[in-house]
């Protein structure tokens, strides 16, 4: 079929598509210069609260940089401005942005890790700046008393700042006009839970209630007392109550009720958002993005993207690069023992799948008699006969897994993941459990979040494999480097405890 043709076929089809509004019929068509428009990507917050979020961690690095020179007399020439600019501008890369919200959730242990971040990203900033002051020979130029006092002072002020941003956000908002007034059309699950998260954001505006189609007694009892009025009145009581901000919570198969609203909604000035249910998916990483102006939604993507990748490689590099400076000693003595107590090459190769399901060799000291690669891979099990005397013992202090810190080295592998399966097993699980292959959207690691929740060695069961696909992808969607540290703290301390690697 032409080009030509299929526009026609498509604007016929609109025409008498049974069901159409006529009033709509336009907006059914294929409009190709339509397509010259784009939606951009962009944020609800106030300007004000954007400053605090994205600036408020390095303007103190900054300021207190100032204040160090100040008080061990430094004169403020243009070097110290210059490095006060630089630590700004390196400091607002570094930091992550700082969390404005009321209410307190997550685990004690979360909380803290979420206070102490800053801490740990002004220790980056300050080893950057080191090595360009070295770099640039500027050394000399820092006197030891202003350097001592900015390292003290700095951490408690972030410290402060932090636990105060909550604060300083609301005032800032409140020194301003009145937040708009919104409303939400749609009493479900995402209008609900939209609903109380911008009730513990108040800098995002007044929440005057919900509109709905049904009536209140089919809404939930929780919050049927904040139903405004139905759909078909909203219109007017934007008009009569200066409402700013609507919010459509309707599902998709609405699609006509949603039309119907907007056009109803564009006699007044209210400002139109679409709220889609994405929580109805089974999301990892999800996020919005754009594509040369047209929006597009992230259902299922890696955590490693960007900014996030390069942090999660330098990660990889460092902990690899220590690890393997502090342990090789013991790796070539493995080495030499495996080669002298069995016949058989002391390294053991084998294929599995890696990032985006393609497949690597993974490095490991042979503590069996047979190396199987084949199509078919036999797991070790309890007092399995193939397993050496000298390759029980490595087996159960996972001393076996020390030569995949080459394979972090090269690339292959990340040194916390998705423990890497044998292709065979691969190609077995991806068949009976569903997302399976999602845990291929990273690299594999030497260690893992199923391995610290003991899902470690032997998955006899495809329940067993279950629950390691399901920790693998709850590790994707909440990856964080705090959470690589207390994965690689946590193997540190159950390696020698654990009983269910053989």
């Amino acid at each position: 079929m032409s080009r030509a043709a299929g526009d026609i076929f498509r604007t016929i089809t609109a025409t008498f598509s049974p069901g159409a509004p006529r009033a709509n019929q336009s907006a059914l068509r294929f409009q190709p210069e339509r397509f010259g428009k784009s939606v951009g990507t962009g944020t609800l917050e106030p300007s004000v609260v954007l400053l605090v979020k994205n600036w408020l961690n390095s303007a103190v690095v900054a300021a207190t940089l100032m204040i160090s020179a100040l008080v061990t007399l430094q004169p403020l020439t243009a070097f110290y401005l210059g490095f006060a600019l630089a630590t700004l501008l390196i400091g607002k890369l570094l930091f992550s942005q700082t969390a404005i919200d009321h209410t307190a959730t997550g685990s004690f242990g979360s909380r803290l890790m979420a206070s102490l971040r800053p801490v740990g990203e002004f220790a980056c900033t300050v080893a950057i700046l080191q090595v360009l002051t070295i770099t640039l020979k500027l050394t000399p130029e820092l006197s030891a008393g202003f350097v001592t006092t900015w390292l003290v002072i700095t951490p408690v002020a972030l410290l402060l700042a932090n636990a105060s941003s909550s604060r300083l956000a609301r005032w800032l908002v409140h020194a301003r006009p009145i937040a708009s007034r919104h409303i939400i059309i749609g009493m479900n699950d995402i209008g609900v839970e939209l609903a109380k998260r911008m009730k513990a954001s108040p800098h995002l505006g007044n929440f005057a209630g919900y509109f709905d189609y049904r009536s209140a007694d089919r809404l939930p009892s929780e919050t049927s007392d904040e139903l405004v009025g139905h759909c078909k009145d909203v219109a007017d009581y934007v008009k009569r109550n200066a409402i700013g901000v609507v919010y459509i919570s309707l599902p998709l198969s609405a699609t006509p009720r949603i039309e119907y609203l907007l056009k109803e909604l564009r006699d007044t000035t209210a400002s139109i958002y679409f709220v889609p249910n994405m929580f109805a998916f089974d999301l990892v990483q999800a996020k919005c993005a754009s594509v040369n102006g047209i929006p597009v939604l992230s259902i299922c993507d890696t955590p490693f993207k960007g900014v996030s990748g390069i942090r999660k490689r330098i990660e990889d590099v460092i902990v690899a690069s220590c690890a393997l400076a502090v342990l090789w000693p013991v790796m070539l003595a493995i080495a030499i023992a495996v080669r002298t107590t069995s016949p058989g090459p002391a390294l053991f190769k084998q294929r599995r799948y890696g990032l985006n399901g393609e497949e690597i060799l993974v490095y490991k000291f042979r503590s069996m008699t047979v190396c199987d690669n084949g199509p078919v891979v036999v797991q070790a099990t309890k007092n399995d006969a193939r397993i050496t005397p000298l390759g029980a013992f490595l087996r159960k202090s996972s001393l076996d897994e020390l030569p995949q810190i080459l394979n972090v080295l090269e690339g292959k592998m990340s040194f916390v993941g998705p423990r890497p399966h044998a292709v065979a097993h691969n190609e077995m699980y991806r068949k009976l459990i569903s997302g399976y292959m999602m845990r291929h959207k990273v690299r594999p690691g030497i260690t893992g979040w199923a391995q610290v929740n003991g899902l470690r060695g032997e998955t006899s069961t495809i329940d067993k494999m279950e629950k390691r696909v399901q920790f693998d992808l709850d590790y994707l969607r909440n990856w964080s480097i705090g959470l690589d540290l207390k994965i690689i703290v946590k193997t540190a301390l159950m390696v020698l405890r654990d009983r269910n690697a053989y």
